[in-house]
């Protein structure tokens, strides 16, 4: 088979909204904002599917093993993160099993009430992915960062 050839191409992640009730799990940065919450996630390693990059990152920053149900959508403007071109596939989770416990990369990790999100305290593009999601609970429907 052949090589691709080497290009400049944009990093790729994966972001977890895990759910129950009116309750989503958020995790407290440590970077690249100190103190912002986020949606649980992270690159993608070579040779991995984002499906499992999704299911590792989940369990590795949270403690618990999901179960992916839905994504989302991709998030892929390039001005997205201030960290770079990075492009995002969201997935929509329910929690199986394992206790909530916070990654030494983070400063905590918690349930919150959608009701009671203080959105202001997200980080990168976090609050548009959270927006789209409760639609998403009303529509269920796909999202883009182009609309």
């Amino acid at each position: 088979m052949k090589k691709l050839p080497k290009q400049k191409s944009p990093y790729l992640t994966v972001d977890v909204i895990i759910h129950r009730d009116d309750e989503i799990v958020l995790v407290e940065r440590k970077k690249p904002v100190e103190g912002a919450i986020a949606i649980p996630g992270g690159f993608v390693e070579w040779g991995e599917s984002v499906e499992n990059a999704a299911l590792r990152e989940v369990e590795e920053e949270t403690g618990l093993k999901v179960e992916l149900e839905e994504i989302l959508g991709v998030y892929s403007a390039p001005e997205r993160d201030p960290r770079g071109h990075i492009a995002t596939v969201v997935f929509i989770a329910k929690p199986l099993y394992g206790e909530i416990k916070c990654s030494e990369e983070h400063l905590g990790v918690k349930w919150y009430k959608l009701s009671e999100l203080d959105f202001s305290r997200l980080g990168i593009d976090h609050e548009k992915i959270l927006k789209d999601y409760l639609k998403w609970r009303k529509e269920k429907r796909t999202y883009w960062s182009s609309r």
